[in-house]
């Protein structure tokens, strides 16, 4: 079973067949899915779907684009988001200097806030940073967020610097990009770093692996970007699923046990996270 760390399934794209692309997730082997946060909204509706499917978990938090809106009555509602029983990280969060806005001041202060928010709840960081790798590598290190462990998602740097956040115990988010013929730069990345630090995630409904780009992405592209990794590394896909599955788990402290044909028939136990 594979393991989606990381979708976006309240997403309008989704409006037209959500229940029924979601029914069908357990029997193409897609086992967890952790529908991350972008807004207050997105969260709330992330929490929603995690309620409503066994198989779903939910990330809080408010992405770099969105946190000229975060103040102090809103970012308690966050947190309250945050301490929910099946809210397993805090994310994505992080920098985002492509568009220009919010301000980089902006975008700092409440990173940091969410990062201080995850060491105080104790719970991993789902982090988002486009063109900004050196301020979020330093925020991070600052923040001694390596004590408080999570993912670099959709990782977008070079191998070098991915090689510095598995010392300080992140993980890399490795998606779709990795099958593009112009994903040489994150190919790199898979190739230098152990397998044991990789996530597979998809960031559905963007950034379909090929030969669907272009296309609405889901978590049924999994097997895509697990045999491009495989392939890379040398490794059976089969290895590539099941070590991603643990990285998964034990980043994320999820602690589950349950059949394929369980699952298949609806009976999916009900998944803890570990003390």
């Amino acid at each position: 079973m594979l393991f989606e760390t990381h979708a976006h399934y309240d997403d309008e794209a989704f409006d037209d067949d959500r229940e029924t692309l979601l029914a069908s997730m357990q029997e193409n082997e897609i086992g967890l899915i952790v529908n991350v946060g972008a807004s207050l909204q997105s969260t709330a509706a992330g929490i929603q779907l995690a309620e409503k499917y066994p198989f779903i978990y939910a990330a809080a938090g408010v992405h770099p684009s969105g946190t000229d809106k975060l103040n102090e009555e809103n970012f308690a509602i966050l947190k309250a988001q945050c301490l929910h029983k099946k809210v397993v990280a805090v994310g994505e969060i992080g920098l985002d200097y492509y568009w220009g806005e919010p301000s980089q001041e902006t975008q700092k202060r409440w990173f940091a806030r969410q990062l201080a928010l995850a060491g105080e709840i104790k719970k991993p960081v789902i982090i988002h940073s486009r063109d900004a790798a050196q301020d979020t590598f330093d925020m991070i290190a600052a923040h001694k967020a390596d004590g408080i462990g999570g993912v670099i998602h959709c990782f977008s740097y070079s191998a070098e610097m991915a090689q510095e956040y598995v010392k300080m115990g992140f993980y890399i988010g490795v998606g779709g990009v990795v099958t593009f013929k112009n994903g040489r730069k994150l190919k790199e990345v898979v190739e230098a770093v152990p397998v044991e630090r990789v996530l597979l995630e998809t960031d559905s409904p963007y950034l379909s692996p090929e030969p669907k780009r272009g296309q609405r992405n889901s978590s049924l592209n999994l097997p895509l970007i697990a045999k491009q990794i495989a392939e890379i590394k040398g490794m059976s896909y089969e290895a590539v699923v099941e070590i991603t599955k643990k990285n998964a788990m034990h980043m994320y402290q999820i602690k589950a046990d349950y059949d394929l044909d369980e699952c298949r028939q609806g009976n999916i136990l009900v998944h803890k996270r570990e003390e």
